[in-house]
């Protein structure tokens, strides 16, 4: 593999890392809405923009659908988008950004954990270090978000440390199930099965809609809805759409053992525009965590590697 193309992967990478990122900025931007709120109208905005984006193609793919498949892409679209948002939207508004990036940026971490009982996977034992590392990085950010609170704020933040961890599990049996179920398709592209996905996630959206925008809506000025509905599409077309396409050219161009290592770009541009719109630097509980998370990631694509390496 030349450097050439190398480079062009991690500039990829980082791109998607960069878009990924703003899911996190944009419960901060929408204070005064819900998370079951942005989580609908971001999903529905994705949905739609799915939606045109597979039309063309959808008579050739529904015979290679079946009853397994529509359930696989219902569930996975509830776990990977719909329950994972709600929960890391309301880990943003009750806890902050750096604390919610943090945690989510165990995550893969947590996917090769979840993993490790597949063939081929790399064991537990191997991993330990990296575990080790990473459950400390977390212990930081959950120790930061106790100290930095008092009385009811403190209530708060736990309950936003948990949404976190909610979060990441969500996710992570997302991307486990994911990976599975991609592994399995013969005739339905990679692209096509996540706009499938974004589809499923719009209608499953309108489910959380109705009740959101009816019963628990609260009175808003027009500019409030004008500011929610860009938010809601910028999301959706960069962190959704432009997000996810950068990041399967970065899968095409890098090895497999260094996609591990893309995925803090996400964890990294989150705390940057955390900390940006937080005007302020990251306290030193924060920096702590932030380098454990990091050598933790590095030492999971390590020994990822080093399996790899032994196997040949």
């Amino acid at each position: 593999m030349s450097s050439n193309a190398i480079l062009q992967g991690i500039f990829y990478g980082a791109l998607a890392g960069a878009a990924w990122g703003l899911v996190f900025l944009a419960p901060e931007l929408t204070r005064a809405f819900s998370p079951w709120q942005l989580t609908a109208g971001r999903y529905l905005a994705y949905g739609l923009f799915a939606a045109l984006l597979i039309a063309p193609r959808i008579r050739k793919l529904l015979p290679h659908l079946g009853r397994a498949e529509w359930r696989a892409l219902v569930w996975l679209s509830l776990l990977g988008n719909v329950v994972y948002y709600v929960f890391l939207a309301s880990a943003v508004q009750l806890g902050g950004m750096a604390m919610t990036s943090l945690v989510i940026g165990f995550l893969p971490v947590a996917v090769s954990i979840i993993g490790s009982r597949g063939h081929g996977a790399v064991s537990l034992r191997k991993l330990a270090p990296s575990l080790g590392l990473g459950l400390a990085g977390i212990a930081c950010v959950a120790w930061q978000s106790l100290a930095g609170s008092a009385g009811g704020d403190m209530k708060q933040s736990i309950i936003g440390f948990f949404c976190a961890l909610a979060a990441l599990v969500s996710w992570t049996t997302y991307a486990v199930g994911n990976s599975r179920w991609l592994g399995r398709l013969h005739e339905v592209s990679a692209h096509d099965w996540n706009l499938l996905i974004g589809v499923v996630t719009g209608l499953l959206s309108l489910f959380i809609a109705v009740p959101a925008f009816t019963v628990m809506l609260q009175p808003h000025p027009g500019s409030e809805w004008m500011h929610f509905v860009a938010v809601s599409a910028g999301v959706a077309i960069f962190a959704s759409l432009f997000g996810n396409a950068c990041w399967n050219k970065a899968s095409r161009l890098l090895p497999l053992t260094m996609i591990g290592q893309m995925i803090l770009f996400e964890t990294l541009f989150a705390l940057l525009y955390g900390f940006l719109w937080e005007q302020r630097w990251p306290t030193l509980l924060e920096i702590a965590a932030m380098v454990l998370v990091t050598v933790s990631v590095l030492l999971c694509v390590s020994a990822h590697r080093v399996d790899e390496g032994g196997g040949h």
